[in-house]
């Protein structure tokens, strides 16, 4: 297979069990870009027992020297980060801009967890209860093995890599099953850790369609990491549970922006142009509803307008790339179309906005809250802005959604009393989704957002499960785990009971 010019073989499963080839094309030009082979369940389950014998080799080499060798791959990807950022943008459209900052949290998080990972998961003495003080504790957090990761393309380099830098970290091998929309970025990403660490194939790619996908969850890997839209994720979750494979389940969001009366707009309004309008859109933690104070509403709107009418999508330098999937267009226009109908205010943008692959910014007013554009996902450079009374009906508002992923808060006064209101797995107050790109913090979702977490100390106990070990130190006085117990333990254990356990307060 040619990728760019250069042949990969290593890193992809290799001599697939078919002929079957897919194109990537670039969503700006319709250009062919790569082409990639469509990997079958005999593929996967061969690229799975490559892996399984990595991971033995992986794990075993210890925290140290796996940090270490993470450190190469950061150092192979940080001086091959404008290649990698070509291809991004030539896979899924992404401005250059945009793909290499993309590439630089990646690499924060990264370094955070090859850092971090034997203080977190590493083995630790614990203290055992009165009865049991015979028994020396110690808790520790094993790998899995292998751990299969179906990421998504529209962060096709920060999102799985949040899974697979920390699945590494905590001594897992990895079989990385990219979208079938950017598949040259996880065979660079496997390329590069080929030549980082060529020992032992602990990292590879397989290529395909949502059938890979789900040969992937069938295949016997410890755990499924997986991010994309919640209808996708209920099908891996299926999937899954045939063979009670754990999941990580990072899904979709429709995230809210909250503007209070003694918030700086100015900050509030470039927040949420750049958290709803950036990537096109096409972001989960993006902002797709405001709801703003109604002392401040109209300065708000007006401000947030006249920044939009400077941003455009396009082509070359263009701030907003194309759509990356056709059919996404047939919901952005059913959604504004639908928002239209009901009687919402087109402030920009609108209907009219979509050309060819390209959505110009669009801002929405009045819309019902029942509306699709409110209630459903967009994935698009679209906003809704509405009006509430107080911050109370802002977080009743922002409450409603069946979605739990993120929120942003502008406030001065009271923007920790308004997110700790908010249910969602994050929120970031007076800066947009900041929460996400600290290594420390945990990322994830509740209700249809998912579950699990990654980053932070949260992320790398994902990938790893608990093994607890005792070792008797001496003969308990009081024996009982044993027929002989006598009735004379039964009233010692029975009154230190009363005494540890009988009291309130």
């Amino acid at each position: 297979m040619v990728l760019y010019g250069r042949l990969v073989t290593s890193t992809t499963a290799e001599s697939p069990s078919t002929q079957l080839r897919f194109d990537v094309r670039d969503p700006a030009t319709g250009a062919v870009v790569g082409r990639y082979p469509v990997h079958t369940e005999v593929d996967v389950a061969a690229a799975v027992a490559r892996a399984r014998e990595a991971g033995t080799w992986w794990a075993a080499l210890g925290f140290a020297e796996r940090a270490r060798r993470l450190d190469r791959w950061r150092a192979e990807v940080t001086r091959g980060r404008d290649d990698l950022a070509r291809i991004m943008r030539q896979e899924m459209g992404k401005p250059l801009s945009d793909a290499k900052l993309e590439i630089a949290m990646a690499l924060e998080h990264l370094k955070w967890a090859a850092r971090n990972a034997e203080r977190v998961l590493g083995p630790k003495s614990v203290h055992a209860s009165l009865l049991t003080i015979n028994q020396s504790c110690r808790v520790e957090y094993r790998p899995y093995g292998v751990v299969g990761v179906i990421g998504p393309w529209n962060y096709p380099v920060f999102t799985p890599l949040g899974s697979i830098s920390f699945a590494l970290a905590a001594g897992n091998a990895v079989v990385f099953k990219p979208s079938e929309y950017t598949p040259g970025v996880g065979a660079w990403l496997a390329e590069a850790f080929a030549r980082a660490v060529p020992e032992s194939p602990v990292v590879q790619v397989i290529t395909g369609d949502g059938a890979t996908g789900a040969a992937l969850c069938r295949s016997g890997v410890g755990k499924i990491g997986f991010t994309g839209s919640t209808a996708t994720g209920k099908r891996v979750m299926a999937a899954c549970a045939e063979t009670l494979t754990p999941v990580l389940m990072e899904c979709g969001g429709k995230d809210a922006l909250v503007v209070d009366a003694d918030a700086d707009l100015a900050a509030a309004a470039d927040a949420a142009l750049w958290g709803g309008m950036s990537n096109a859109g096409q972001t989960c933690l993006g902002v797709e509803r405001i709801y703003v104070h109604t002392d401040v509403y109209d300065e708000f709107l007006g401000r947030l307008v006249d920044l939009a009418r400077e941003v455009h999508a396009g082509r070359g330098a263009a701030k907003i790339g194309p759509i990356t999937m056709p059919k996404q267009l047939d919901v952005i226009r059913r959604h504004l179309e639908d928002a239209v109908l009901r009687g919402a205010r087109v402030l920009l943008g609108g209907p009219d906005a979509i050309e060819g692959q390209f959505v110009q910014p669009t801002i929405l007013a009045d819309v019902p809250e029942d509306a699709a554009a409110v209630v459903e996902e967009t994935f698009g450079p679209t906003l809704t802005v509405a009006r509430v009374a107080d911050m109370d009906e802002a977080v009743a508002r922002v409450n409603a959604s069946v979605y739990g992923l993120g929120a942003t808060v502008f406030a001065r006064r009271d923007g920790r009393a308004i997110a700790d209101r908010i249910e969602s797995g994050g929120v970031s107050i007076n800066a947009f989704v900041a929460h996400a790109t600290i290594p420390t913090l945990p990322l994830g979702g509740v209700r249809e957002s998912g579950f699990g977490r990654v980053h932070g100390p949260d992320g790398l106990r994902e990938f790893a499960y608990a093994k607890s070990t005792t070792r008797q130190l001496f003969s308990s006085p009081l024996a009982l785990t044993t027929f002989t117990r006598s009735a004379r333990v039964d009233a010692v254990v029975d009154r230190l009971v009363s005494v540890l356990h009988g009291r309130s307060g």
